[in-house]
């Protein structure tokens, strides 16, 4: 039987970095960790983190709505085992004003335990989510241990059977007689199989880069980091691509007419092809209200190979037409997230641009003059909209009129 106990505070100094655009902040963490006080070998035991106090404010800059905030962490095991203890937390929080305390979900975990002794637990690294941007905070010091767990042998009492001895008796048939009377050894095939064949591949993954953008908009130059991934699904000799902004959503400052927003790509290609590929996202069929959400659309364009070999994608110069404005980023460098073993085809890409078909068609005339308040959406409805896990760094301050 496991008997709880509640760890004792612990408190140390940390150092946090948060999305780029926002100074790095030195406070104290205070964490309280609950685990049972003995267990035995054999036992996987719970773990919860409370945070009673996390080490950064959110920035004063803009306040994060209930449930948008998510930690993660680890725990160092050490004594008579050792390793790192996952934690994970619930996007469960209430409304957090700017400059704030952050309210974070306790966080929890499992370790199974594995010799007699004393394991100790004690916080480490935790990384604290908020509308898909991440704020990193790691220790600054030697950090003590916030709970021990006493491990006691395993049960002493009567031993399990280690398996019932077969029959002595009778044998079973070795086989079972065909209908010709030859008989077939049980569990061999009794016809030869045919060489299995693969599929080819057509479907194409790529990994999840966080692209550090520098953006030229209405309001002048802006700087925020987007995580962006690239895939692709091969079609004839060409390749259909979706990219990807995996930040979350944002919610509007303002009301955004139907048919105002559009945003483009030029994926650059690099490797054994050269050149670069439009992709374009749908313009907003409906029109989003203020304080409603604006969701990332994907962007999707043909790339046709202009070269054979290994072929690289990356995500490249981004452009959002917002009503009458418009926003250009450039990444600071070429990330890779998608590699592909391509064929050179007629007409492909290598040195040039590879180009899509329009899919959703110019932007609408929605007389923006006419819109209190819609000229800065110049910069919320286009870096924002598709860098949505940086708003941090692009929402205007107090004195951007």
């Amino acid at each position: 039987m496991t008997v709880p106990a509640t760890a004792a505070e612990v408190s140390y100094a940390t150092h946090c970095v948060p999305p780029a655009g926002i100074e790095p902040v030195d406070g104290t963490t205070k964490v309280q960790i609950t685990a049972p006080a003995t267990a035995k070998v054999g036992d996987t035991v719970d773990v919860v983190w409370k945070f009673v106090q996390a080490a950064s404010k959110n920035p004063n800059i803009i306040d994060l709505p209930a449930n948008s905030v998510l930690p993660t962490g680890t725990l160092k095991a050490s004594g008579v085992q050792t390793g790192d203890v996952p934690m994970t937390g619930t996007r469960v929080n209430p409304a957090i004003p700017k400059g704030g305390e952050m309210v974070l979900s306790d966080m929890k975990g499992s370790l199974k335990l594995t010799a007699p002794g004393e394991v100790k637990l004690t916080p480490d690294a935790y990384v604290v989510d908020a509308f898909g941007t991440k704020t990193n905070c790691a220790p600054k010091q030697a950090v003590s241990p916030a709970a021990t767990i006493t491990v006691t042998g395993g049960s002493t009492g009567t031993p399990t059977s280690t398996g019932t001895p077969t029959s002595t008796g009778t044998p079973t048939s070795t086989g079972t007689p065909t209908p010709t009377g030859t008989p077939t050894p049980t569990g061999t095939s009794s016809s030869t199989p045919s060489p299995s064949s693969s599929p080819e591949q057509t479907d194409f993954t790529g990994k999840t880069v966080d692209v550090a953008y520098t953006c030229q908009s209405p309001l002048g130059e802006k700087k925020a980091t987007s995580p962006v991934q690239i895939n692709a699904s091969k079609n004839g000799g060409s390749y259909d691509l979706t990219v990807q902004f995996k930040g979350s959503v944002m919610n509007s400052p303002a009301d955004i007419p139907a048919g105002s927003v559009k945003p483009s790509m030029e994926v650059k290609l690099g490797g054994a092809d050269t050149g670069t590929v439009h992709v374009e996202g749908p313009l907003n069929s409906g029109a989003i209200k203020t304080g409603d959400p604006i969701e990332l659309p994907d962007l999707k364009g043909t790339y046709k190979p202009g070269a054979t070999g290994e072929s690289t994608l990356a995500p490249g110069v981004l452009l959002i037409e917002a009503l009458s404005t418009k926003t250009i980023c450039t990444p600071a460098q070429s990330l890779v997230s998608l590699t592909l073993t391509t064929e050179k085809q007629e007409g492909g890409a290598s040195g040039g641009s590879s180009t899509s078909t329009s899919t959703s068609g110019g932007l609408a005339n929605t007389g923006a003059e006419d819109h209190g308040g819609l000229k800065a959406l110049g910069l919320v409805a286009g870096t924002a909209i598709l860098l949505g896990g940086a708003v941090f760094t692009f929402l205007p301050g107090r004195r951007t009129r």
